[in-house]
């Protein structure tokens, strides 16, 4: 079941969803709209072109990107991949999901958001992996609302909530965690 306006209302006003700060006229529809943040995550355009990035080490991560803080405009430039990271910081029951989508018009801008699982349990910001397909530049800035989370209840309370080591609690922009599958 997706959660409407009425439920989202609800769920907050109950502390069943806490969403920090909360400002009531990000509650949409059917969902709730995010602001971004002001940190930015990079890639490190001065690794060298004989860099390859192994997910395995935790030192390639650290110098494959870059992360700055306190900015007071996000530049995108065009064809790139950044990190961003939602101003809101949330945390979900273990019977509620979110689905985060791009706002719409970002998306007529060029820019592109990968799908995002919020899950059962999580709490934390997110942070959101952003593609800027357009050919320029594109401005962004902190505080303006940019992504949309659909929450969906579970028809019963997960068994396993959300226990992440790496992510769960997280502030601000997050590089991506060691893979070792």
């Amino acid at each position: 079941m997706i959660l409407s306006d009425f439920d989202l209302e609800n769920f907050i006003r109950g502390k069943r969803l806490v969403i920090k700060p909360f400002l009531k006229d990000t509650i949409r529809e059917n969902g709730v709209d995010l602001r971004l943040d002001n940190q930015i995550g990079r890639h490190n355009e001065n690794v060298g072109d004989d860099f390859v990035l192994d997910p395995s080490k935790q030192e390639h991560i650290n110098l494959a990107f870059k992360i700055e803080k306190n900015q007071k405009q996000l530049f995108l430039k065009g064809r790139s991949q950044v990190l961003l990271s939602t101003k809101e910081y949330i945390k979900l029951p273990n019977d509620l999901m979110g689905f985060v989508e791009l706002r719409s018009t970002w998306a007529r801008h060029g820019l592109a958001l990968p799908p995002t699982i919020i899950d059962a349990g999580f709490e934390g910001n997110v942070t959101l992996e952003v593609l800027n397909n357009a050919p320029y530049p594109i401005l962004l800035k902190p505080g303006v609302r940019f992504a949309h989370v659909i929450f969906a209840a579970t028809m019963n309370q997960v068994k396993n909530i959300y226990n992440g080591k790496v992510y769960q609690g997280q502030r601000g922009v997050k590089l991506p965690k060691v893979i070792n599958e």
